[in-house]
């Protein structure tokens, strides 16, 4: 395999394509695409979150310390890329799009009704990077359709149609497992 090196930059893909809601004192809310996300801890569980200074949101946030991040399906996408690049300085864009809130179980911020799963947050730290602050926030309560859960308890995020971003383009998840946690090792089972 024949490699071209590039410049350092910020190339690891494919990432989480999510939305973030986000609300004011005031109690004005706004919602906004996030491509840069992580998992930081499991106990506590804790995310990260990219967020350029210049953005609306990063005020909300900031300001109130508490944010949800909404997993859109597919059939969003459209929304997803919206919300994205459009500016909630310039328009309300939860009443432009016509997207529904609901309340959320532990903070203020509401979630978006139409997303599998919402992920409520509360901001521990900004930590100042460069073009974007990195926020640092426990997860306090998380809310997932009924519809992607098993009779066991189990969630199935594979039945929900999310979406990731990689390099400028959305793509659709699919259903089908490469394989899972632990099968590179796991013993074969002897046959009867």
């Amino acid at each position: 395999m024949s490699k071209i090196t590039f410049k350092g930059s910020a190339i690891l893909n494919p990432v989480p394509a999510v939305m973030i809601t986000s609300q004011n004192k005031e109690g004005k809310v706004n919602v906004f695409t996030v491509g840069w996300i992580g998992t930081a801890c499991t106990r506590p569980p804790m995310i990260t979150v990219a967020i350029r200074p210049e953005r609306l949101s990063y005020e909300y946030i900031k300001d109130t310390e508490e944010f949800v991040v909404n997993l859109p399906t597919s059939a969003m996408t459209k929304v997803v890329d919206y919300v994205g690049v459009v500016s909630g300085k310039r328009e309300d864009k939860i009443e432009k799009l016509k997207l529904q809130l609901e309340d959320s179980e532990k903070i203020a911020v509401p979630s978006l009704k139409d997303c599998p799963v919402n992920i409520e947050c509360k901001l521990k730290s900004i930590t100042p990077l460069g073009s974007h602050d990195l926020f640092l926030a426990e997860v306090v309560s998380i809310s997932v359709d009924e519809n992607i859960i098993d009779d066991k308890g189990k969630i199935h995020l594979e039945k929900a149609n999310l979406i990731a971003y990689s390099h400028g383009e959305y793509f659709a998840l699919s259903n089908n497992p490469l394989g899972k946690f632990g099968y590179s090792i796991a013993k074969k089972k002897k046959k009867k």
